[in-house]
Parts: structure tokens; sequence; C-alpha cells
């Protein structure tokens, strides 16, 4: 008797673009946007990838409806899924039993559907993001087209490009400064007359605060370039890997208990969505537990819970960013704003020092410590 193992392989390239996916929409990006910034970046979509496999597609770019599906397919978790879709035989006509049957898929319902034990093949996201993407999703359903639309504005084209968006607070009253074309060049303002009525910080607040986009771009450039230029790239490993919490002397036996039980309990719902559970039946069960593991991190994280990432963690993130240097020369905004998201870029602006606040941040997933992160902060004298 012989057995044929079939054992699913991960093709790189197609596999970045379903990280590049997960992660926009984690960010808040809906399934057209994101669409729409694939094929603004020339990048294949499946049917024009792969046409042997997609015959029955037209090779006409990435859709809503594209990005959707991947969303939506738990076998990028690493897992094999079964019986999503149900095989179901009808009339073509109820009225003509003579017409015969017609075949339609339709999706099985969650109690139907078989998922492995054991990863199946080598994961493309985790199970903690895929669940957190479905998790959004019916939150999204929830609210109807208006949290739809809402998720969909970052993607739509518009009249001027905004590098920094939401990526500048203003340190006098800590809200996110908004762009202000401007005949000479992009602006971000924070104006006092959208402070609430009453508000304190209004005794201090100038009228409208102003920084202009250029001075900023050059200053934050040149501050990641010499991060991540070759010869310091070793130094700002160091630097990284050293700015994580101490390492507390004694360890909190409650709060490490505590932290792994909702880690477990997490694990749980996780994979029970991934086995096809509605996502929404567990939301309550879902934040409690986060909320459990919040406490216990900020009781570890007090008493110098040690972080854990590697020199070796953070240049494999370093790397994952690509050729950070190559973006900075092209001045691309599409590509700079991609690469400010991705090094979690952080700006506050003090208007009476006429310095910028900058923080970029280094996030790690490992089997250790969940979503550990290092970062860096500077203070960029601007030459307005």
């Amino acid at each position: 008797m012989t057995f044929l193992l079939r054992v699913l392989a991960i093709g790189e390239l197609a596999a970045e673009v379903v990280r590049r996916i997960f992660a926009e929409y984690l960010d808040g990006m809906g399934d057209r946007a994101i669409a729409n910034g694939l094929n603004r970046d020339g990048i294949p979509c499946p049917s024009a990838r792969r046409p042997e496999q997609n015959r029955h597609r037209l090779a006409d770019g990435w859709q809503g409806s594209t990005t959707r599906s991947i969303l939506e397919n738990p076998r990028y978790t690493g897992y094999a899924v079964f019986g999503r879709s149900a095989r179901q035989e009808m009339l073509f006509d109820p009225d003509d039993v003579a017409a015969g049957n017609v075949v339609r898929f339709r999706r099985a319902k969650p109690d139907r559907v078989v998922r492995s034990r054991k990863p199946a093949h080598p994961k493309i996201v985790s199970v903690e993001d895929f669940t957190q993407a479905q998790l959004i999703r019916r939150a999204k359903a929830a609210g109807g087209l208006r949290t739809a639309h809402k998720a969909e504005r970052a993607g739509r084209p518009v009249k001027h490009g905004y590098l920094f968006r939401g990526l500048i607070r203003c340190a006098a009253c800590e809200r996110k400064m908004e762009g202000s074309p401007r005949k000479y060049g992009m602006y971000y303002r924070c104006p006092a007359r959208t402070l609430a009525p009453g508000a304190p910080v209004l005794l201090t607040h100038p009228p409208t605060i102003y920084l202009r986009e250029e001075p900023l771009r050059d200053a934050v450039n040149g501050w990641i370039g010499g991060l991540f230029d070759q010869q310091n790239i070793e130094q700002t490993v160091s630097r990284l890997v050293g700015a994580q919490p101490a390492v507390r002397a004694e360890g909190d036996g409650v709060a490490s208990k505590q932290l792994e039980e909702a880690e477990a309990k997490l694990r749980r719902f996780q994979d029970a969505i991934a086995a096809g559970v509605d996502p929404m039946a567990l939301v309550e069960s879902i934040n409690e537990a986060q909320a459990d593991r919040a406490a216990a991190q900020g009781v570890l994280a007090a008493a110098g819970e040690p972080a854990g990432i590697t020199d070796a963690e953070v240049y494999a993130m370093i790397d994952s960013l690509g050729d950070i240097g190559a973006a900075l020369a092209d001045s691309e905004p599409g590509k700079l704003a991609r690469l400010y998201r991705d090094l979690r870029l952080d700006l506050r602006y003090d208007n009476e020092k006429e310095a910028v606040y900058a923080t970029t941040s280094l996030r790690v997933n490992n089997a250790g410590v969940r979503g550990a992160s290092c970062s860096l902060s500077t203070r960029l004298p601007l030459c307005t």
C-alpha cells in the first residue's frame, strides 16, 4: 500500500504579501484600501502570479474580495483546516424537476469545520494576529457601513499626501497634529480653537502651532539613517537590547501564575476561533483574559520583569524592514510613510523649544515573551 503525503510549502514572495495584508489590516486599513495599495506598488494578484491555478479568474489586479479571502483563511496560521465549505445539490429550477440539479458550495457552520490538533505546515501569520483580525472583522460587521467606511479612508486617493499622518502630537496638549497644506509646502498644525472649552491647557496653548514637514523629514531621516547605517548598526542593536527593563531579583509567583493562566486562556480561545468558533461568542471572555494578562504584566513590569529580547531577534527585526538606507535615499512618500509605520515612529513637537522628541520602537514576538518591544528616543532640533 502506498501513501501520498502532501505538505504545503511557503513561497516567500507570496508570504511577504500575506504578512503585509495582515499587518496593514491590523493597523486599521480596510480590504479595498489594502488592495489599492498593492495595485499601486505593482504587486501581482494571485491570479496573475499563478494563472495555471486560477483559470476561472481574471488577472485584473487586487480586489477587496481578494484581500478578504486571505484575511479569513485560517491555513495561514500553519494548521490544516477542512470543511469550511459544504457541498450542496439543489434543483436548477424548482418549478421544473427535469432541468436537473446544480452544485453550490456554501460556508459551513462553525461546528462542522475540522482543524488539525498540531501545525501541519509552516505558518505565515501567528494565531494571535489571525484571531485579532477576525475580531476586528466581526466588530466592523456589527457596526455596519459606517464602521467599514471609516476603515477605508486611509486608502482613498487624496489631493495632498501627509508623510507623518497620525505620527505627530503636540507637546502642549498631547493631541495629534493635523495636516495643513500651504502654498510653500506642507505643514502640521494644532489649533487651540478645537480644544474643549474650559480646558486648562488653553491658558498656555498658543492660538495655532505650526510645524513644517520638510525640515522635520530631513531631521527624522538623518536620525534614522544614522541609527541603521552599517557603521552604527552594532551600537544601535546594543542600545535597543540594553533599553529593556531591568531583570528583577526575585520573581513574583502570584503575578507570574496569573500571567501564565491568562496566556493559556487566550491560546485556547485563539485555537477555538481558528477551528471555526464564532469570535463574537468569545469577545467577553477574551476581553477578561486580556485584562488579567495586562494586570499581571503591570505587576511584573513594576518589579523589573525581563523583556527577553536578544541581539539576534533585534537583527532579524531590522532585516525584516528591508533596505532602510535605500528607502530614505529614494524619498518616495509612500515608501517613507511605510518605513515610519514599521519603525513605530512617535513624534512630540515642543513649540517653545522648537524641537521634536522622536521615539522608534521595534516589536519582537517570541515564544518566551509575547509582544516584547524595545525603543530608542532622541531630541531633534529643527532648522525652520
